[in-house]
């Protein structure tokens, strides 16, 4: 973002070991290439490590998935599912995950740091919803096979998708190495990951698979895609078998990596913000009642929530940099040449800072977005790399921050005089989807009274 001002251009062109890189700090170059020239950009660069099958392996993951005809009947299963016409068939699930949510805060303690209790919880009871809707099955608790194996294999993933986190993924000559060289451990341990994630993404499939064909099975996307053939109708039963691992991983994995970051960030920007967090609050108890929890049906009548879900969005960005883009073929644009094979990043920080755009961009404003000018942050990406579980995340963090405001209220600590203490709030380092490091805050429910209609849901 600095380099752009000092130069004062929206593109900036690197050269990085021979691969161009093109960064685009504005939404208006990222609309221009990556949504409306999105069949030249809508390319993956898959990093040697997972590329490689020596090492971790795993291409077929959608995330680094190149734009093949593997990536367009991929991407045909999940349009198929989570298209803004069936979202609502996933309503009661995500009222359960956001009431789940809430019974877990009612048991944070002061024995652990509070922070790494509602991180937990929120990453948890997301993942429970997203992985029963993907393959119908319920995760008993946190120790749970299935919960352990996913949260390591995306965990696995993130890091190996960042170029900087191995040598290997900017000199591909490396993998020919011997193991037995010094400084070689990271290819044993990239070698023990690909046999991590082959159980993580096979066990579940194969659950849901018997339970299919036993006649038990849950409604589940999986389950869907199993007796829906037509959907991934040019593979053979083998690929047909590992897009589907795939597909249902990601719906899970992604889903829950992004939607379980954006809550704590609701906290962060609460515990700074009481002012915003009480005025939310007055509009969930003059619309659905002082002591009552929020519904689907009560969304359109919520705009100031929905105007808070947004900045929050903006204020603090879960993927700054989004997932780079790879031109797939030459292109000219503003006069630049743009070179087959060419990385394009549409760099979402840069954008959610454009004082052009917002107004004081480092203050937490939903009131912005009265002014139906101002866009939303392209927080879901372009194109037709666009996240297709869209729809289902903006209603989960509808339901998910509606109930916790409608129940609960984050406030910063006091010292032993009584006076607050303004937390630092400061991004984690080094992955695609950036977290927050611990901050120190309370939370409690609003009162008696909601406590009681929070242990009867």
């Amino acid at each position: 973002m600095k380099l752009g001002q000092l130069l004062n251009s929206d593109i900036i062109y690197l050269s990085m070991l021979e691969q161009r890189i093109v960064v685009l700090n504005s939404a208006r170059a990222a609309l221009d290439l990556l949504e409306k020239r999105s069949a030249y950009y809508s390319d993956r660069m898959c990093p040697p490590i997972i590329k490689d099958p020596s090492l971790f392996y795993w291409p077929g993951n959608l995330s680094v998935l190149g734009y093949t005809n593997r990536w367009c009947q991929s991407r045909r299963v999940t349009n198929d599912m989570l298209n803004s016409r069936v979202i609502v068939r996933y309503h009661e699930l995500l009222v359960n995950q956001a009431n789940s949510l809430l019974q877990h805060l009612l048991d944070i303690s002061d024995d652990t740091p509070i922070f790494d209790q509602v991180k937990d919880v929120v990453f948890f009871t997301t993942a429970s919803s997203l992985f029963q809707l993907s393959y119908g099955y319920h995760f008993k608790s946190n120790k749970d096979p299935f919960f352990v194996e996913a949260k390591i294999a995306m965990d696995n993933i993130c890091e190996a998708s960042m170029y900087t986190n191995f040598l290997v993924n900017l000199l591909p000559a490396l993998s020919y190495l011997p193991e037995w060289l010094p400084g070689m451990s990271w290819k044993r341990m990239a070698k023990q990951w690909r046999l991590q994630k082959d159980n993580a993404i096979t066990a579940p499939y194969e659950w849901t698979k018997s339970q299919v064909y036993a006649g038990t099975a849950e409604p589940s996307m999986l389950k869907h895609s199993l007796q829906n053939r037509h959907l991934v109708c040019e593979a053979d039963d083998i690929e047909r078998a590992d897009i589907l691992k795939d597909v249902a991983q990601c719906v899970n994995g992604a889903g829950t990596d992004m939607s379980s970051n954006i809550p704590v960030k609701f906290v962060a920007a609460m515990v700074l913000n009481p002012v915003t967090q009480a005025k939310a609050q007055q509009e969930l108890d003059n619309v659905i009642g002082p002591v009552a929890l929020p519904s689907f049906s009560d969304r359109e009548r919520l705009p100031y929530i929905c105007n808070l879900i947004k900045e929050v969005m903006r204020w603090h960005p879960v993927a700054p940099l989004g997932i780079p883009h790879m031109c797939y073929q030459d292109d000219n644009y503003r006069g630049y040449d743009i070179e087959k094979g060419t990385i394009v990043i549409g760099n979402i920080w840069a954008m959610s800072r454009d004082e052009s755009v917002y107004e004081d961009p480092e203050a937490f404003n939903p009131d912005r977005y009265l002014d139906p000018t101002i866009p939303e942050l392209p927080s879901f990406g372009w194109g037709r790399r666009k996240c297709p579980g869209i729809h289902l995340a903006e209603a989960s963090l509808f339901i998910t921050i509606a109930s916790m405001l409608a129940t609960f209220t984050f406030s910063k600590k006091k010292d032993v005089n009584g006076v607050e203490i303004a937390p630092t709030i400061e991004s984690t380092e080094n992955a695609i989807v950036l977290g927050l490091n611990p901050f120190e805050f309370n939370v409690a429910v609003r009162s008696v009274k909601h406590r009681q209609l929070i242990e009867s849901t």
